[in-house]
């Protein structure tokens, strides 16, 4: 027979002190006290760390695509196509040529949506360096309303970027190939993705401390 806390339930027996007197002796179980689950706080950090890192790479990235390709996409010696570069081979003076409006938009690229493009990707940059700081802030002093905005400065960012390099790519399907896509392309390709899993890991994340918290506290 045990008791509710799994000990054999025994009769307790008096132990006969050098006085004479009896001292009841207690039971091993009742020293032992509640048992606590393990602390997640190890976990928490692990993945707070992972969530910091791949938003440094997702900077770097957009960096490289955005600053040092200048945006862009196609760098080839007869072909240069990029957020702030139309160039294109010219026959009669066997060079490349860079088009301005209104030639581009003789060639269906409009005006507006270049500007559109232009403002989704690198808006996107500018909202990412932002995200960081409010990460951090949020982790240090356990703010909620701190996290919440790094979460909304990720998903403005994540818009930006998707609805720019979208606009671009279709005002220039003419002229861009997957063949012919260069690493600034695949840069914004993979910060694209990075920028979604991290918007998901921020959700997910608070939700996953508190959860771990309340076990804890049983």
């Amino acid at each position: 027979m045990k008791d509710v806390q799994g000990c054999p339930v025994r009769p307790p027996r008096d132990v006969v002190s050098n006085r004479g007197t009896q001292v009841p002796r207690r039971r091993p179980c009742q020293a032992q006290g509640k048992m606590t689950m393990p602390s997640p706080r190890r976990g928490a950090q692990l993945l707070f760390l992972a969530i910091m890192a791949v938003t440094v790479a997702a900077i770097s990235l957009l960096f490289y695509a955005l600053l040092w390709k200048a945006g862009n996409l196609i760098d080839l010696p007869n072909l240069r196509v990029g957020f702030y570069n139309f160039c294109l081979w010219d026959q009669g003076t066997g060079s490349l040529r860079c088009r301005q409006f209104p030639e581009l938009e003789a060639l269906g690229v409009p005006r507006v949506g270049l500007a559109l493009a232009r403002l989704g990707a690198y808006g996107a940059l500018v909202f990412t360096l932002f995200v960081p700081l409010p990460l951090f802030l949020a982790w240090c002093n356990s703010s909620d309303g701190e996290w919440r905005l790094a979460v909304g400065f990720l998903a403005t960012s994540t818009t930006l970027l998707a609805g720019g390099l979208g606009l671009f790519l279709t005002y220039t399907w003419k002229w861009v190939r997957l063949s012919l896509l260069e690493p600034g392309f695949l840069a914004l390709g993979t910060a694209q993705a990075l920028l979604v899993a991290l918007l998901m890991a921020t959700i997910l994340f608070p939700q996953r401390a508190e959860d771990k918290s309340k076990l804890d506290s049983y």
